[in-house]
């Protein structure tokens, strides 16, 4: 317990945006931060709060509030629309936040910091307002937030027109389709567009400090070119330490989850499988797949002849093919939730079939997993460009002219990384990321400094 009660350095107040794939990284962040002896107060929304189901007995001395975002009941589901959710969200946030800033400095708890999710720039204005840093955290990666910026300055004109090569800093030559949807299909989604191309750099400049979650080896040329820009700092990868650097110790998962996952039937099952023969396949906590391609990608699992163990949200399970899980019981397993990280670390794994969402995509490089990209929205092709050609440690499955991807597709690229040639220099690229992100993380690794250098400038204002 001396860790506990001796004086703590500082205090920091995060502030995730309200889903998992936000809360997540900004968490374990905050338990690195708490580990170096920061006192962190985590403040979720009240629905979120409310939602979470608290998977971990870690003894981290991490103290939860609560914000508002106005619709206490039901989250963004409550709302009309996004875009009402957003503004709601800013206006009774703000509020909430004040209030919360001075609850906590009036039982003896002033707040040196605030650490906020980029989705939403307000929360800087509340730590000017109190005089605070102010330290915004992006959950995605270097290169997809370059190019937001690059469309938020106008350098990057829309719509792109078809075919066309686009050169931008620190990034290799990519095409349209390798962009994030929102700026590749032009005029998709326009409320998430407006949050994470203008709402995000908005304030960005005044910032104190820029952080992200990668590491510095796996964007070095994008990540100085941005340092130019802002005080940006790397530190990620954010997963739980036992899966990285072993040093705080019996963190082995985030701590919270919107979902409960079948931990015993998923592990059971993979550790009487042989070394390197399943493919795992799950697209998050959000992406939805067509009725069409949830069937092509089933036959494609079983055609390929391998081992499959299957996430499908309950939410889901209606658009599976009729009779496929009876079908293809001695090769596959389909669960509803799975506990992804122990999955990834289980030796049986050799091939993850992913959305390619940026927490995903991190963990299967920290784990030195091979992955089949098979991306839906959002940053999800530009992160699937990166995993086959520049770190090359996956294929991605191209779809047809329809933009499905189909079950001969699905059935080659698993056979090609579990057992063809591709597939023995992918593992060895996979091995070698494994090894750059723990050495990231780990003492004196690149991250590690960055955030000792940031403990260390909130120490001195302290």
């Amino acid at each position: 317990m001396e860790k506990r009660e001796r004086a703590y350095k500082a205090h920091c107040l995060v502030l995730p945006f309200p889903s998992q794939g936000h809360i997540n990284p900004m968490l374990q962040f905050s338990k690195l931060l708490n580990h170096k002896g920061i006192k962190i107060t985590l403040a979720n929304t009240i629905f979120v709060h409310n939602t979470l189901h608290k998977i971990s007995s870690s003894s981290t001395s991490i103290a939860f509030e609560t914000i508002s975002d106005g619709y206490d009941e039901g989250g963004i589901t409550q709302a009309e629309s996004i875009e009402a959710y957003l503004d709601r969200f800013r206006k009774i946030g703000t509020k909430t936040l004040i209030e919360l800033i001075d609850r906590l400095s009036s039982s003896g708890n002033r707040v040196d910091c605030i650490v906020y999710d980029a989705f939403m720039p307000w929360p800087l204005d509340v730590a000017k307002k109190f005089g605070i840093v102010g330290a915004v955290f992006f959950t995605q990666s270097c290169a997809v937030d370059n190019i937001f910026y690059h469309v938020h300055q106008g350098l990057l004109k829309l719509p792109l027109p078809p075919e066309s090569e686009i050169l931008l800093p620190g990034l290799p030559p990519l095409q349209p389709s390798d962009m994030p949807s929102f700026i590749s299909v032009y005029g998709s989604y326009p409320a998430f567009f407006t949050m994470v191309v203008d709402d995000q750099f908005s304030n960005v400049d005044k910032a104190d400090w820029v952080l992200c979650n990668t590491f510095y080896e796996l964007e070095e040329e994008v990540v100085d070119w941005m340092a130019k820009l802002w005080p940006l700092r790397t530190i990620g990868p954010t997963i739980p330490s036992m899966y990285l650097d072993k040093r705080l110790e019996d963190d082995r998962e985030y701590g919270f989850s919107l979902f409960n996952p079948n931990s015993d039937a998923c592990l059971t099952w993979l550790n009487a499988k042989p070394k390197g023969s399943v493919a795992y396949v799950s697209f998050g906590s959000l992406a939805e797949l067509g009725e069409y391609q949830m069937e092509e990608l089933g036959w494609g699992l079983r055609n390929s002849n391998n081992y499959f163990l299957w996430v499908v949200r309950a939410t889901e399970a209606a658009k599976l093919p009729k009779g496929f899980v009876e079908e293809t019981s001695g090769k596959g397993l389909v669960v509803s939730w799975c506990p992804q990280l122990d999955v990834l670390a289980n030796e049986s794994v050799g091939c993850f079939v992913t959305h390619c969402g940026w927490n995903s995509t991190l963990e299967a490089l920290s784990l030195g997993v091979p992955m089949l990209a098979v991306p839906q929205w959002t940053d999800q092709s530009t992160n699937a460009r990166f995993i086959m050609d520049v770190w090359k440690m996956g294929l991605k499955a191209q779809a047809d002219e329809k933009g499905i991807v189909r079950r001969e597709e699905i059935a080659n690229c698993v056979r090609e990384i579990l057992e063809g040639e591709r597939g023995k220099e992918i593992r060895k690229n996979a091995s070698k990321w494994k090894e750059l992100a723990k050495n990231a993380v780990d003492e004196g690794g690149s991250s590690d400094k960055n955030i000792d250098e940031f403990i260390a400038k909130l120490v001195q204002n302290y």
